[in-house]
C-alpha cells in the first residue's frame, strides 16, 4: 500500500510527533507543577524548536544541528515572510535552551514565566501547523 505522503511531509510528521511530545511534558509539569518551572521552559523551546524543523523539512531545506530557535525562525522567514508574526515568541523562547540545561547557566524561573513560555510555543506551534496544513 502506497503512503498518501511524500516523503518531506512524512519526515514533518516526524517532527511533530516530538513536538506533541514536549508540549505534553510542559503541559503535565503546569498542570501539576511536581517539577521545576524551568522544565516547562525547556519543553516550550522544544516546541519551538521542532516546529520550527518540522517547517523546513516539509521544505526540503537543509538545516545544521543547531538549537537556536532565532537562527531556526530567520530560515523559515526566507521561505515565508509572514513568521515575522511570531518573532516576538521565538525572542523570548531563546533563552531557554542553554540557560536551564547546564549547570553554571541555570537559571531559575517562576511559574508565570513558565505559563509565559508555553504560551509562545503554543502560538508557534499553531502558526507552523497551519503552515503547513494550507500548503498539503
Amino acid at each position: 500500500m502506497q503512503s498518501k505522503f511524500s516523503p518531506q511531509e512524512l519526515q514533518a510528521e516526524e517532527w511533530l510527533k516530538k513536538v506533541t511530545d514536549d508540549r505534553l511534558f510542559a503541559a503535565s509539569i503546569l498542570k501539576h507543577r511536581d517539577a521545576p518551572p524551568s522544565g516547562v521552559c525547556f519543553h516550550a523551546q522544544q516546541v519551538a524548536e521542532k516546529s520550527l524543523k518540522a517547517f523546513l523539512v516539509f521544505h526540503k531545506k537543509w538545516f545544521p544541528k543547531i538549537h537556536e530557535v532565532d537562527a531556526l525562525w530567520e530560515m523559515c522567514r526566507e521561505i515565508d515572510g509572514s513568521f515575522d508574526q511570531i518573532k516576538e515568541d521565538i525572542l523570548f523562547l531563546t533563552e531557554f535552551y542553554t540557560e536551564v540545561r547546564y549547570p553554571g547557566d541555570y537559571q531559575e524561573y517562576s511559574w508565570e514565566e513558565a505559563e509565559k513560555s508555553f504560551d509562545a510555543a503554543l502560538h508557534i506551534e499553531e502558526f507552523i501547523l497551519n503552515k503547513i496544513h494550507a500548503e498539503k
